[in-house]
């Protein structure tokens, strides 16, 4: 390995100490990155439940209060909860369906999704220890191909911010493209021609840039930030008391379960970038910190959370391996929540700029997965067929969302969820293959080791 590349992903615990500075300006990345995935989740619930601006400003405050506490523990550590690795945390897309399906319900609303939150998260306590076992299923062969499938499904948001965003009018236009070519150049270059420190902060100066030409060229939006409060205090129940409803629970109950499936393949995937073992009481202290923040999110206004992929990519693309970065992001999200100028200022940043960005990091997610693969034993032919059907799998959702729209609603979570498709089949073929299909392997094994 090169100088370069050391400089580059240096060899660091997880609780190496860096400059205030770095520390700062490395957290300011994270939050930049993940903030647009942060806030539309709030923003799509609030625009079901028919929500006035102001309403939902509120509730994306109290999605960026809960997503900067619940950083902070599980990056720190507290009590029985917390990973205690570098993890972002914020609004699960995961609910996002079932909780559109249950705005438009009569009597139950955002109280009946706030009950139906408070009710998984401590759901989810209850069976967390339990999850946290099933480490042994997941072989560098079953990991590898979740951690690709992260990458590959979390790629088209990075296409779609590319082009200008989603629902642009002018979707792909040159203007578009040029401003994400330019953060990605910028990025590659700093990568290229410098180390240490400004490789470190190399998203935050190619999204610092290509804000700075949006803004010349009139594409930053700052209208309606004149009307926002300097300060705001997110309040507990500010919608009412919860409501306590069976069918939303039991939806809400399984999105519990396909959160820990996902935050289990995350969270293996970020032990392998920092070089940390997960053992299972880690996944437990994990997982028990994703239920934990759903369970107290129900009562401050927001939705299920869990670990964002997204700043996995960013973790192994700058280096910096350090869990006091994101303490620092946490802390960040939670002053956002308490000044809405402040927030208005971030989420004003044009999608073009945010898309630059992820096509690199997204892709570093998918090129771990590809580097796992590599330990396991991917010539044998069953294997090959296992990561391909997998990775298959994980793509209808993104490729083809309505693929699976005439199924029974209770089961989006899992369809829509492409990470979640991948895990699944990615673990029931491991199961069928090499773990129920081990003596009958071994068997054949022998034979070849042995020919008569």
């Amino acid at each position: 390995m090169s100088e370069l590349s050391k400089a580059r992903i240096p060899d660091a615990p997880a609780i190496q100490r860096l400059p205030l500075l770095q520390l700062i300006l490395v957290g300011l990345q994270h939050v930049l990155l993940m903030y647009g995935g942060a806030i539309a989740v709030p923003l799509i619930i609030g625009q079901a439940a028919g929500l006035s601006r102001e309403e939902i400003a509120f509730l994306i405050n109290a999605d960026l209060l809960v997503a900067g506490i619940a950083t902070i523990v599980q990056s720190l550590g507290i009590g029985p909860m917390g990973i205690r690795m570098p993890v972002m945390m914020g609004a699960s897309f995961a609910a996002v369906g079932s909780m559109v399906a249950m705005a438009g319900m009569p009597g139950i609303g955002l109280q009946g999704i706030f009950g139906a939150t408070i009710a998984a998260g401590f759901f989810g306590m209850i069976i967390a220890p339990f999850m946290s076992r099933v480490v042994r299923f997941f072989p560098p062969l079953v990991t590898g191909t979740v951690i690709t499938s992260i990458g590959l499904s979390l790629f088209p948001v990075a296409v779609n911010w590319a082009g200008g965003g989603a629902g642009a009018a002018q979707f792909g236009s040159p203007i578009y493209l040029a401003i994400a070519a330019l953060v990605l150049a910028t990025i590659l270059l700093i990568h290229r021609f410098m180390r240490g420190f400004w490789v470190n902060i190399s998203v935050l100066i190619g999204m610092c840039l290509g804000y700075v030409l949006c803004g010349a060229i009139g594409m930053v939006d700052l209208s309606g930030m004149a009307n926002a409060p300097w300060v705001q205090f997110v309040t507990p129940l500010h919608f009412g008391m919860p409501k306590f409803e069976l069918a939303p629970i039991l939806s809400m109950c399984l999105v519990v379960v396909i959160i820990f499936v996902e935050s289990t393949g995350m969270f293996l995937a970020l032990g392998k970038i920092t070089g940390q073992e997960v053992c299972p009481r880690m996944l437990r202290r994990g997982l028990l910190c994703d239920a934990g923040a759903s369970f107290f999110a129900g009562f401050f206004n927001t939705f299920t959370h869990s670990s964002f992929a997204q700043n996995i990519g960013l973790v192994q693309m700058t280096g910096v391996r350090c869990r006091s970065v994101t303490i620092v992001a946490g802390g960040l999200l939670i002053v956002l929540s308490l000044l809405p100028k402040a927030a208005f200022l971030v989420a004003s940043i044009p999608p073009a700029v945010l898309g630059g960005a992820a096509i690199a990091m997204f892709g570093m997610v998918a090129a771990t997965g590809i580097k796992i693969l590599q330990e396991a034993d991917i010539g044998d032919r069953r294997n090959q067929l296992l990561v391909a059907v997998s990775i298959g799998m994980g793509l209808i959702p993104v490729v083809r969302p309505e693929f699976f729209a005439h199924l029974p609603l209770w089961m989006s979570p899992i369809t829509h969820s492409g990470i979640a498709m991948a895990t699944l089949s990615a673990l029931t073929l491991n199961l069928l293959f090499n773990i129920l299909g081990g003596a009958e392997r071994a068997a054949i094994n022998d034979c070849h080791a042995h020919p008569h």
